[in-house]
């Protein structure tokens, strides 16, 4: 049961920023390689949790000029089942805001699954979402918030640093606000995000299930899609990654008939079949 009011003030909550990096766009196919929070309550912040995080496979330089992270830093760094139990409670009991909270999520969310922890009944929120009903910028993207509302930025894509540029674009887009209150502010950002919408591993479709056993063997399945040139008819894919969001689930695979990468709208899949 949640402990959240939505008629209360969102300020009465602890709140907690987060962000992730990664070795690539795409759950399962990629990793997390940093975490970062901050926390804050009544006008300070009272906690922080920031740690580098080893991966499985190394990383690619494309991947590495994003953010800079390289496979000599995460080289001894701990390991991602090693460190979710100390996240998970540190988010506890609070108010969770990602800028692009639902790349975010579909990371987390697996990690969480693996470790057998809970979701959490946190009121999740999107400060891309609220800026830009809230906020006029040239874009909503995080680093140009953070230059034209005159925000700390520390440096771009290190977990903790967005994580705390993060937190301030929602207190200046919160300050926009008529009434401070979290239904007020669910109603702004207009889209639902919940953990339990970003699982992979429990609770599952049959479709979902297919999809992360082909990824994790490496195999290529057959699917009927509805769209592109093959409409209805059997195509050979091999599923890199899955991408769940509110727009739509997708699966970003290889295409056996043309062998490019392509996203495959999960609700555009009519069948699927094993190789």
């Amino acid at each position: 049961m949640s402990l959240f009011n939505e008629l209360s003030l969102w300020s009465d909550y602890p709140i907690v920023a987060f962000d992730t990096e990664t070795s690539g766009p795409y759950p399962l196919e990629s990793e997390i390689v940093e975490l970062g929070a901050v926390k804050w309550f009544k006008g300070e912040i009272i906690g922080q949790f920031q740690t580098l995080l080893k991966p499985s496979k190394p990383m690619t330089q494309d991947n590495i000029n994003i953010h800079g992270i390289t496979n000599e830093m995460v080289a001894d760094a701990p390991l991602m089942k090693d460190q979710i139990v100390a996240f998970h409670e540190f988010i506890k009991d609070s108010l969770l805001i990602a800028h692009h909270a639902p790349f975010d999520l579909g990371f987390i969310a697996p990690e969480f699954e693996k470790a057998g922890l809970p979701f959490p009944t946190n009121v999740h929120l999107c400060s891309s979402l609220i800026s830009r009903a809230l906020l006029h910028t040239t874009n909503h993207k995080l680093q140009t918030l953070v230059k034209e509302l005159n925000l700390v930025g520390g440096d771009a894509h290190r977990a903790y640093d967005d994580a705390y540029a993060c937190l301030q674009v929602f207190m200046k887009a919160a300050e926009k606000l008529d009434v401070p209150s979290l239904e007020k502010l669910k109603a702004v950002q207009v889209k639902k995000l919940e953990w339990a919408n970003y699982t992979l591993f429990s609770k599952q479709t049959e479709q979902i299930k297919s999809l992360v056993d082909a990824i994790q063997k490496q195999k290529t399945i057959q699917i009927v899609y509805e769209g592109g040139q093959s409409k209805n008819k059997l195509r050979p894919i091999t599923p890199k990654g899955i991408v769940r969001n509110p727009d739509g689930d997708y699966v970003h695979a290889e295409c056996g008939l043309d062998n490019q990468r392509k996203r495959f709208y999960l609700s555009k899949i009519i069948d699927i079949e094993l190789v």
